[in-house]
């Protein structure tokens, strides 16, 4: 496939204006899907209340599966390809402006996601050095895409990435002097052992090392690392309690006998000094399987996707099991106005960490689509 065969963009399907768009009354999603063997990212958009439909508002169909996708300040969308990916797009939704695209040559590989500073001039990128196997941020130039330095992540299989809260230091501005703070980045490296020539098969997991690392925003300079005594459990996505204080974290178990596998934790907590897990209760760990997907908190508590258990595993702040609200294939989250959404195979849940969840059908635009890992907020 060429760099622009078979990419198409869609505009307006007739859904709310922008001006509506701002208000509380309706939610507008980044998001990323599949449908009968082609790949989308997209926006997506419904309005408050049961029964409004989950509609799409715009999409563009991309070679591969996508993952991460980031919203920058002047609307635009980002989007990088699932590990380990060869490509990079950032796409304006409803405007001419043809989608810019960046194709790796060979020597890195994407690994799924994406983050921007605070005034859209700089991205992130975690990506991997495909001959060592060596994880690595690219800081790139937002309005070419092209790489200004890169900053090794002291690990392998680096994931997601988000900017520091605490103290102050999340400020996610670019790096240079004259800031004024010193902005940190906080990443996951996933620690997952693969090679170049088996895409993403695991090997040696007994060498596994996954990591939370603290970095300078400017520098890259490493400031901490830390790790759990479970040398078998993936760091990989990220989400912040409402206050910054904490950092909770999605977890994936990679151990070789299954029951241990399949009762493993999905949620890791991180106060900035210490990282714990936290235990899902027996009876429900079982079906879970070890696999945390998306990654969001709201102000009652944490919430962790569990698409092998077709549900969204509950938390309170401090770390207390509340249940595993049922939802099929469950993977994205994201939060508005402290409610949680969360995206399933043929509906969608708003307010999913309430006694009543309101139910959004999926649009027939999306019917027999998969949601990916993630969706975020496209409203500015």
């Amino acid at each position: 496939m060429s760099n622009t065969a078979s990419m198409r963009s869609t505009g307006s399907t007739g859904q709310p204006d922008d001006k509506e768009n701002q208000n509380n009354t309706s939610i507008t999603l980044a998001a990323a899907w599949a449908h009968q063997g082609s790949y989308h990212i997209g926006l997506l958009h419904t309005r408050n209340g049961s029964a409004n439909a989950l509609q799409v508002k715009a999409s563009l169909d991309v070679p591969t599966r996508a993952h991460g996708l980031c919203v920058l300040p002047d609307g635009s969308v980002l989007a990088t390809a699932r590990r380990p990916g060869d490509w990079l797009v950032r796409w304006w939704p409803g405007q001419t402006t043809e989608p810019q695209w960046l194709w790796q040559q060979g020597d890195r590989s994407f690994n799924g996601h994406v983050l921007a500073s605070a005034d859209g001039q700089h991205l992130y990128t975690t990506e991997t050095d495909v001959e060592t196997g060596a994880s690595l941020i690219g800081v790139r130039n937002a309005h070419t895409l092209q790489i200004v330095t890169e900053w090794p992540t002291h690990g392998i299989d680096a994931h997601e990435l988000t900017w520091d809260t605490r103290s102050g230091s999340g400020s996610g501005k670019s790096p240079g002097p004259g800031h004024g703070d010193s902005p940190t980045l906080i990443v996951a490296n996933g620690g997952v052992p693969t090679a170049p020539e088996t895409g993403r098969v695991k090997r040696d997991l007994d060498t596994m090392d996954s990591s939370i690392v603290r970095l300078d925003g400017r520098t890259g300079q490493l400031r901490g690392q830390w790790r759990l005594q479970d040398k078998r459990l993936s760091l990989r996505h990220l989400a912040w309690s409402p206050d910054g204080a904490t950092l909770g974290i999605a977890l994936q178990a990679e151990h070789d006998n299954a029951a241990t596998k399949n009762t493993a934790p999905v949620l890791a907590l991180f106060d900035g000094t210490a990282l714990r897990v936290v235990a899902t209760p027996e009876a429900i760990a079982s079906t879970v399987h070890g696999y945390g997907g998306s990654m969001a908190a709201t102000p009652t508590g944490w919430a962790v996707s569990c698409p092998r258990a077709n549900g969204i595993a509950m938390f309170s702040l401090h770390g207390e099991w509340q249940g595993l609200v049922p939802l099929a294939e469950v993977c994205p989250l994201t939060v508005k106005g402290g409610e949680l959404w969360a995206g399933g195979r043929d509906r969608s849940l708003q307010s999913a960490q309430a006694t009543a969840a309101v139910q959004h059908p999926h649009s027939p635009a999306l019917h027999g689509s998969r949601l990916d890992n993630h969706w975020v907020l496209a409203e500015r």
